[in-house]
């Protein structure tokens, strides 16, 4: 839809939208996406506070994205800056106030901040008018800003911000705050639940799980685009997507420590053991109440399935792991190619390429080039061959996605 800035109606629409979505990542992307288009902005970025820095979380650029191929998506850099009046961002953290200004290279005299020059230099785009609002809760509390950058009049010239702007933008922020806060609240409780996991298993870590459901959704936007999946739907599906993959592994809470921190390979019987976590994991979600349960059961028992039909568990029953289906020597038909529920297609490829670049306590990490020549040579067999083309399509964001979650010591 086009909103209309001089009707509140699209903003309302907007609010209540936000209020669907669930994952904190794809609100902060939404968010940012919604303010821009509000008020005609070419371009943008949104800062989270996090202790005295703000670091950029999403940044968006209309002129930028017309040069990129069709379905192709702005890479940005990933940095954090100081919370203090040497930049216009840092100076709305520190203070909370909005501030509009008409030409960044041609300031008001007296203020702290300075132009972005080497932000322009190194983006290769020019900033002129730039509006930097807080996002800031009822009771004060700043948790981030978003900074929109160029806005344009209807032939496409740039021009100031103006009163209304202002307005329409900070009811906006206001309410894009409240609903940030209950997605970091959601996001909070997954979190915890694979802390569970965490404290049972080492390699199941918050940067794992967030890197995983990172790439997962980058594939899917891809596949989505590809296939000319409606907006909707693809808005959805990105949401619950999102959380169920990284809660790929929530199962691992009822395995037994002897196996889960073994430092070596498992022996035949362990590893037998160790793929109960697909269906222990299905079995929190075995009374679906909505499509994320769906899903998140989906993830957890058919994300070590394998396309040519050699993964686990198979056809297993999610409450006992017995076997559902059989074959004529009474062993468990295991899926494979498009038997294999999508979602667990796709997040078999996230969860494969992070383990192989990420050091584990029974192993070195492994040189990119030969992660991406083992992922490769696994397609047809291991994964779905489309997906694993969509893999190296979209190769440059799931490297983005690596710098954005780093692991911590």
């Amino acid at each position: 839809m086009v909103i209309d800035k001089n009707s509140l109606r699209g903003i309302i629409e907007i609010d209540s939208e936000l209020n669907t979505i669930q994952d904190v990542d794809i609100l902060l992307e939404r968010i940012l996406f919604e303010t821009r288009r509000v008020v005609n902005a070419d371009a943008g970025s949104i800062y989270v506070k996090e202790g005295d820095k703000l670091a950029i979380k999403y940044s968006q650029n209309d002129t930028k994205q017309k040069e990129l191929k069709p379905g192709e998506k702005l890479i940005y850099n990933i940095f954090s800056i100081e919370i203090s009046d040497k930049t216009v961002s840092g100076y709305v953290a520190l203070t909370g106030n909005l501030v509009n200004i008409p030409d960044v290279y041609h300031l008001p005299q007296g203020v702290p901040y300075t132009p972005p020059t080497s932000y322009d230099k190194i983006s290769g785009y020019r900033s002129v008018s730039n509006l930097t609002i807080p996002l800031k809760t009822a009771s004060g509390t700043i948790l981030g800003v978003i900074q929109i950058i160029n806005a344009k009049d209807e032939s496409g010239n740039i021009i100031p911000f103006d009163a209304d702007d202002e307005l329409y933008v900070t009811h906006f922020a206001a309410n894009a705050a409240v609903t940030l806060q209950r997605a970091w609240m959601n996001r909070a409780m997954i979190l915890r639940m694979i802390r569970m996991s965490e404290l049972r298993d080492p390699k199941e870590t918050g940067p794992h799980v967030n890197r995983v459901a990172g790439y997962a959704l980058e594939i899917y936007e891809r596949w989505a685009y590809l296939h000319q999946v409606e907006h909707t739907q693809l808005e959805k599906t990105r949401d619950i997507l999102k959380i169920a993959a990284m809660l790929h592994d929530v199962g691992k809470v009822a395995i037994s420590d002897l196996i889960l921190k073994k430092p070596s390979r498992f022996t035949e019987d362990e590893y037998k053991i160790m793929q109960g976590h697909t269906y222990f994991g299905a079995k929190l979600f075995g009374d679906p109440q909505s499509d994320f349960d769906l899903m998140a059961k989906d993830v957890a028992m058919t994300h070590h399935e394998n396309w040519d039909g050699t993964g686990y568990p198979g056809y297993v029953d999610a409450d006992t792991g017995a076997p559902l289906k059989t074959d004529s020597e009474g062993k468990v038909v295991k899926r494979k190619g498009e038997e294999i529920p999508f979602a667990g297609r796709i997040v078999s490829i996230a969860d494969v390429y992070d383990a192989l670049v990420s050091k584990r306590v029974y192993k070195e990490k492994w040189e990119s080039e030969k992660v991406l020549e083992e992922i490769r040579n696994s397609s047809g067999t291991k994964f779905d061959p489309e997906l694993v083309d969509i893999f190296f399509q979209v190769l440059p964001n799931i490297e983005r996605i690596r710098q954005l979650y780093p692991e911590t010591d």
